[in-house]
């Protein structure tokens, strides 16, 4: 077996956070700036996918996991389906001016130096870290967590997709045309 010094590991695991960063900031501005609503839905997929990738480098396997199945999957086939049933792809569809554009990409750009700004002025936690013994990764003590103490919050949220769901497809429905 080979053994990779503590010093290499961490030096691959900063690279990979960097690089999970880049693509994760850099598909979320092309999922704003793209005029195609098909490939904006694209943008914020591959976005989804490296979040997940950082909450694999936090070691939170199963948070990963279903981040995945709930957003790249459940949540942007909602998304997709309501692009396609409202037709917003239109060949005459107004587009925002130059300077609109032109104003969220700056916007964008002082938001980047300003989380940059934080990030280098921030200073780690110094302490000691004391442990509870308690296994937060099982799927057992997060159901428990999830069923009991934030059910409420669980059903709401349900509720609330179905509503969208619901009113994506009352928004689309054609009206007959009266003769």
């Amino acid at each position: 077996m080979i053994h990779i010094p503590d010093f290499a590991n961490a030096t691959l695991i900063q690279i990979l956070f960097c690089v999970l960063s880049v693509i994760t900031l850099a598909t979320a501005f092309l999922t704003i700036y793209s005029r195609n609503p098909i490939h904006s839905a694209i943008y914020l997929v591959i976005c989804f996918f490296s979040i997940a990738g950082h909450y694999l480098l936090l070691n939170a396997q199963f948070l990963a996991i279903v981040h995945v199945i709930v957003y790249s999957g459940a949540i942007m086939i909602l998304f997709l389906f309501t692009v396609m049933l409202m037709n917003l792809n239109k060949e005459n569809e107004v587009y925002k001016p130059r300077i609109t554009r032109l104003g969220a990409i700056v916007l964008f750009c002082l938001m980047c130096l300003v989380l940059i700004a934080i990030f280098i002025n921030s200073k780690p936690i110094v302490g000691e870290y004391t442990t509870t013994g308690e296994d937060y990764q099982s799927i057992k003590v997060l159901g428990k967590v999830l069923l009991n103490e934030y059910m409420v919050p669980f059903e709401f949220a349900s509720v609330l997709l179905l509503v969208a769901m619901i009113g994506a497809v009352l928004l689309s429905k054609k009206e007959k045309l009266e003769k």
